[in-house]
């Protein structure tokens, strides 16, 4: 097991989430200058959220919105996190995403899972029990499609297709494109939770393990060693560079002014809200470090001193370095961004983070201090 990386890169990832008073369209083109000035400070990857019927969650197909940002960009790679295979057929998801590739230049990162919003799965009829289960049907679909040449059928628990009888060799007919990148785009699974099922997966396909920003240092590192030891299982050698991990990290030059920003501004609210969706249903279960911890304790007292990292570049260092102490080191760290709803101080904390932060943490934990790629 390979357990040092010689640099840890960053990407960021956006639900996103905004206000429901904002307008549609301001909330897509802030995130399009996000990815802008995102390429511009040297992150490496950007990652889009799909949800279908949430009002403060608002891009519903984050290819669209890929394709849309391919044109403003050149350099930074793009991706769905997830893509919800329980709510597309396989075939329509191999199908656009080859496409996708394709406008890419080969610029295009996948990330398989499936959607866990309650109104989402109703409304396409899915039982949320069978969430996972579909996404691992519909992965090994997809991965034949874009590997083998026709006829095409499938006969799984969840999907019944064939592609037989109108398939013309001489005109073409009847052929799922393959992506640009081969045997096909990079993959990642998201996991968020301890003993995570899509971390064993991952580590059995060889897949990058990718942990969610809602939970705790020691899920995260349960994460990994889950990820790990499926991996060793299956023969392969789990490599810590593919390992992402995302947090929520506010940066302003004071760590009093940063705190106080990251309490009250759209991060601290992202917090709230989750907080009350998980009091509507599974319980706060998914933020604890404890799990014998009550659920009125996981407030947002709670959360500045685990999930959210608020503070001067001193102070967000120190609380990284204490977080790879317990989680060992991983490949690249996924910041997260909301709303801007106070603009200045989201643009200045995310200069702190690109320009002083990350080449500490690389002379830190790497011994190179490595500046972003303009």
């Amino acid at each position: 097991m390979t357990g040092r990386v010689s640099q840890i890169d960053y990407g960021m990832f956006i639900m996103p989430f905004h206000p429901p008073t904002k307008p549609l369209a301001q909330g897509y083109d802030e995130d399009l200058e996000l990815i802008i000035r995102a390429e511009e400070l040297g992150f490496k990857e950007f990652w889009i959220g799909e949800h279908h019927t949430m009002k403060y969650e608002t891009i519903v197909m984050p290819e669209i919105f890929i394709a849309r940002a391919l044109g403003e960009t050149s350099r930074i790679r793009l991706g769905p996190a997830p893509v919800c295979l329980n709510q597309h057929h396989p075939a329509h998801v191999a199908s656009r995403f080859a496409f996708l590739d394709h406008l890419a230049k080969g610029r295009l990162n996948l990330c398989f899972g499936n959607g866990s919003v309650t109104a989402d799965q109703e409304l396409f009829g899915v039982d949320p029990k069978d969430g996972g289960a579909m996404a691992l049907e519909a992965i090994d679909v997809i991965l034949k499609l874009w590997s083998t040449d026709p006829p095409y059928e499938h006969n799984g628990r969840f999907w019944q297709f064939k592609l037989r009888d109108n398939v013309d060799p001489e005109c073409l007919i009847g052929f799922i494109h393959r992506p640009l990148q081969q045997p096909h785009p990079p993959i990642s699974m998201p996991g968020m939770s301890r003993d995570s099922y899509s971390m064993k997966f991952a580590g059995q396909r060889g897949y990058q393990p990718f942990a969610h920003c809602l939970v705790t240092g020691n899920v995260v590192a349960d994460m990994w060693q889950t990820y790990a030891n499926a991996a060793l299982a299956a023969g392969r050698v789990p490599q810590r560079s593919d390992f992402k991990v995302s947090r929520s990290i506010f940066l302003a030059d004071t760590t009093k002014e940063a705190v106080a920003k990251a309490r009250s501004n759209s991060l601290g609210q992202n917090y709230e809200y989750i907080g009350g969706l998980f009091d509507k249903g599974l319980g706060r279960r998914i933020y604890k470090r404890d799990l014998g911890m009550p659920n009125s304790e996981c407030n947002l007292d709670f959360l500045m001193t685990e999930q959210i990292i608020a503070g001067d570049v001193d102070e967000v260092l120190r609380r990284l370095l204490q977080l790879i102490d317990e989680t060992g080191t991983f490949g690249t760290l996924v910041l997260m961004s909301y709303d801007w709803d106070d603009k200045a101080s989201w643009i200045r904390s995310m200069e702190l983070f690109a320009n002083e932060l990350m080449p500490a943490l690389n002379k830190a934990v790497c011994g190179t201090s490595v500046r972003p790629m303009r």
